[in-house]
């Protein structure tokens, strides 16, 4: 694919610096700083130029504007196993407990998520425009010997490295003056590097391409359109629809992830509403929904695994059929509210609740992704300077919460339980000016 010569070598570094774990699941809880401090709605509210991440029809309202913004996150996440049992068998070592204890996943605490926009009308009508953004990720890294559980306790730290970076070029027209539509070519860019699970290489196909082969990249391209339209002077509604984004295989790791390595970015739908309550205030509420099961590294679930390590047929790590992180579709509700205080000042807060991504079940293959939080309390401003320009700022706290997996270790590990947690907090600020 020659998607790479459209993503310049700069985007892609700064890529680098998203590899954290994201809050809607893997997805991030809004595009953009001023979406996130309001609870990461935006598919009926437009307010830069990262709208097209969230829906394209939203560069139709948004004018001729530039913004770039930096957001510190920092997620604290942690895994703790009981009664795990005695695999691989190695002499002297107890039938229970070999694996017991509580591991933090630290090892990098801060991660630094750039992000981009820029929109120009090219007609009264038309806009053509790119936004640029994180999806978020994942990243562990279980360090101090690892979790012996998948490292067979050689010494060595357990984690993956996972980031996704999106560009995406957008038509957007406003077809009335009061209904817009838009469509955005998403073009994406992912990077993925695992290490210290040696103890999965016996149950892959391609046992040499599971962990510690350093980071194996991917591009790949979808589609996303979107609607906006105005229904009443005080109401306006907006809906989406995000294919899946089709990425190149992770040959490193094809004896890891499902179908011989490939990651596909599951497909998503959204509506929203927004309510110009009074001219000062505006209430708005987002409805989305991730189909992660479509994804089979993603959504495969463990017990599809056939329990005969080395055999490499249907049901082991690789195949198509094999085991993946488990993950459910998810239906992510948005809610916020925007204060227009004088012609300087705009505040904002907000509430994001997702359905849980991970059953109990699921949480062994999880402690390499444990995205458990499902809450979050946003808060954001917006301070017009005396050129016209802004700077707009927010904080978001993603709540801890903790999923527990009894007896979520095969028989064929030895059995045992797998309790994940995690919480998140995160500061962005931005600063956009209007061309």
């Amino acid at each position: 694919m020659n998607i790479r010569i459209l993503i310049p070598a700069g985007l892609i570094a700064a890529a680098f610096a998203t590899n954290a774990l994201a809050t809607d699941g893997y997805f991030s809880s809004g595009y953009g700083v001023k979406s996130q401090g309001i609870g990461g709605v935006g598919i009926a509210l437009p307010q830069d130029s990262l709208a097209a991440a969230t829906n394209p029809a939203g560069m139709a309202l948004i004018g001729d504007r530039a913004d770039i913004g930096l957001t510190w996150f920092r997620p604290e996440r942690e895994a703790t196993l009981s009664n795990t049992g005695n695999f691989p068998p190695v002499p002297g070592v107890p039938p229970k407990g070999f694996s017991d204890g509580t591991f933090q996943g630290n090892g990098r605490d801060n991660f630094f998520i750039p992000e981009a926009g820029l929109n120009k009308f090219i007609t009264p009508e038309i806009a053509l425009g790119v936004s640029i953004y994180g999806n978020g990720g994942m990243n562990t890294s279980y360090n101090k010997g690892g979790i012996p559980l998948l490292n067979g306790g050689n010494g060595q730290g357990s984690g993956i490295d996972y980031i996704q970076l999106f560009v995406a070029p957008t038509v957007a027209w406003k077809i009335t003056p009061s209904q817009s539509i838009g469509a955005s070519v998403i073009l994406g860019y992912q990077r993925f590097k695992a290490t210290g699970i040696g103890n999965f290489s016996g149950i892959s196909i391609a046992q040499q391409n599971v962990t510690g082969v350093g980071s194996d990249d991917a591009y790949g391209i979808g589609l996303h359109l979107g609607w906006i339209g105005q229904v009443s002077d005080t109401v306006t509604l907006g809906a989406t629809v995000q294919s899946k984004t089709y990425f190149q295989s992770f040959d490193k790791y094809k004896g890891l992830f499902a179908d011989n390595g490939n990651m596909d970015a599951p497909a998503t739908i959204g509506v929203g509403i927004a309510i110009k309550a009074t001219p000062e205030l505006t209430i708005a509420a987002d409805a989305e929904r991730i189909f992660f099961s479509d994804v089979n590294s993603i959504g495969n679930s463990i017990s599809q695994w056939n329990g005969q390590p080395f055999l490499g047929g249907v049901g082991n790590l690789g195949t198509s059929g094999g085991p993946g992180f488990g993950w459910q579709d998810v239906n992510v509700y948005k809610l916020g509210a925007s204060y227009s205080v004088n012609a300087a000042w705009t505040v904002r807060a907000g509430y994001n609740h997702t359905d849980q991504p991970i059953k109990g079940s699921e949480a062994l293959f999880n402690v390499l992704a444990p995205a458990v939080v499902q809450d979050h309390l946003t808060l954001g401003g917006t301070y017009v300077l005396p050129n016209k320009s802004e700077l707009s700022f927010n904080y978001v706290h993603a709540f801890s919460n903790t999923v527990t997996g009894q007896n979520a270790v095969p028989a064929q590990f030895g059995g045992g339980n797998v309790s994940l947690k995690m919480h998140q907090d995160s500061v962005g600020v931005a600063y956009g000016w209007n061309l």
